[in-house]
């Protein structure tokens, strides 16, 4: 009997023991990892003066993974990608794969590096810029095949899901600066140690139930353009990701891309500088892991996804449109060619879009990380932050270049004031022009809609 009593006395332990872990620990989490550097020379992305396809490799590129799980089930897939951005096609095909995985379509976000030392992913833009159509159809297997390999990571990682529990922590990088400076009547691409930055490194770290880290995910607000060359390469934040796994052996480190349309990595222009600033960001990231103000991050999970409808200022006149058709700069007639064509296919050229992704995931009570699509300029993650924390304990992540990456999304502030970022990139798309003097209200009216609703208030 005394024995049969031990037996008896072991197994309720181990079940108390179970139930405790399943209420201190309320997450499943796992993380992986896979490849995505081209097999093949390909046409490269990030600058519209590029003449030749890539050579080589400085190291690889990546998808990474970090999956969550709560306690109702409900499941999150956050896709970090070595990539300029995320196309339409890139995120519908990994979309539709994760939907039989139980991951649903507001629960999916990728997000891009935007290294410019990475595959181009628009075939179309090749096509319409003249390129060796080879290129362009290289591109756009490349965005298939990259797919793929994610709904693929995705499906193994989940196989690993197991009890963890998730904390964040903060630091800050000083690399980053404004880009913005004042020239005359417009804006030079030159440091401008005046302009609004965010050198704020967020940090979510994912442990195993026995402590063990499983994955890292960080993030800064900087383009990834310390580099230039026909080299494929993570650029700073490639380096960053190699010196946090190598500093936590069998670790994920995923960098996201914060609200950095308007800010560079300073000094650049060489390797030593691109992995001098991966170093540093590195530094921010274990200097967060090392600090005792960390907090605990719970469930449960709640996820929105939305388009918002954004509008473009008043199209130009036919008369102008065959103007430029005329210019003497060949990127100005290409703009012009494509406004044409909207003419021809539609009769006149559209002045709103509708597709234009907003996200927001809110973790429990008190963590909302919000991703915002396109090139988003800093103002709109120093608003964010300081609009949506409704506590001392609330903590705000706000990412731009997330599933769709269409080019520059500006503030009011940098649309009036014009220049790169304000309108003048436009010409290197298919838009009509510069977005009117709503732009700013209508994405922070869906992220606050979207925030409402997570939060359930």
């Amino acid at each position: 009997m005394p024995a049969i009593y031990t037996i008896v006395l072991m197994i309720l332990c181990s079940i108390a023991t179970i139930s405790n872990a399943s209420e201190n620990n309320p997450w499943r989490g796992a993380a992986g990892s896979v490849s995505i550097t081209p097999e093949q020379s390909v046409w490269m992305a990030g600058y519209a003066s590029r003449d030749k396809p890539s050579s080589g490799k400085i190291h690889d590129l990546h998808a990474k993974v970090l999956l969550l799980e709560d306690a109702t089930g409900k499941r999150l897939a956050m896709v970090t990608l070595d990539l300029i951005g995320v196309t339409p096609e890139l995120r519908s095909d990994v979309e539709r794969r994760v939907s039989e995985l139980g991951i649903s379509a507001e629960c999916l976000m990728l997000n891009a590096s935007h290294t410019h030392c990475g595959p181009e992913l628009r075939g179309e833009r090749l096509v319409r810029f003249g390129i060796d159509p080879m290129y362009a159809a290289l591109s756009n297997q490349y965005v298939r095949e990259t797919a793929k390999k994610i709904g693929e990571l995705i499906k193994t990682t989940i196989a690993r899901l197991e009890p963890a529990r998730l904390f964040y922590s903060h630091a800050r990088a000083g690399f980053a600066m404004n880009r913005r400076l004042p020239s005359g009547s417009s804006f030079a691409n030159s440091p401008n140690p005046d302009g609004p930055v965010d050198h704020d490194v967020p940090v979510l770290r994912l442990e195993s139930i026995d402590k063990k880290l499983v994955a890292i995910v960080f993030g800064y607000a900087c383009h990834n353009t310390t580099l230039s060359f026909n080299q494929l390469c993570g650029d700073y934040a490639g380096f960053a990701q190699e010196y946090v796994e190598s500093n936590h052996e069998g670790t994920t480190a995923m960098f996201v891309n914060g609200c950095s349309a308007d800010q560079n990595p300073y000094p650049r222009s060489n390797l030593e500088l691109a992995q001098q600033h991966g170093r540093a960001l590195a530094n921010g990231v274990e200097t967060a892991l090392e600090t005792k103000r960390f907090r605990e991050v719970l469930g449960p999970l709640r996820c929105s996804l939305e388009n918002v409808e954004l509008r473009f200022a008043p199209p130009p006149s036919t008369d102008a449109i065959k103007a430029q058709l005329k210019s003497s700069d060949r990127f100005d007639r290409i703009h012009a060619e494509a406004m044409v064509e909207q003419l021809e296919r539609w009769g006149s050229i559209p002045v709103s879009y509708d597709t234009f992704p907003i996200q927001a995931i809110q973790f429990g009570s008190d963590f909302t990380f919000v991703a915002i699509c396109g090139e988003v300029v800093v103002d709109y993650a120093l608003r964010l932050k300081r609009e949506l924390q409704t506590s001392p304990e609330s903590t705000i992540w706000v990412a731009g270049y997330s599933n769709y990456v269409f080019g520059y999304l500006p503030s009011l502030r940098v649309l009036k004031e014009g220049g790169y970022e304000g309108g003048g990139a436009m010409r290197y798309t298919t838009f009509p022009g510069p977005f009117d003097d709503s732009v700013e209200e209508r994405v922070i009216g869906k992220v606050n809609e979207l925030v409402r609703k997570v939060r359930k208030e």
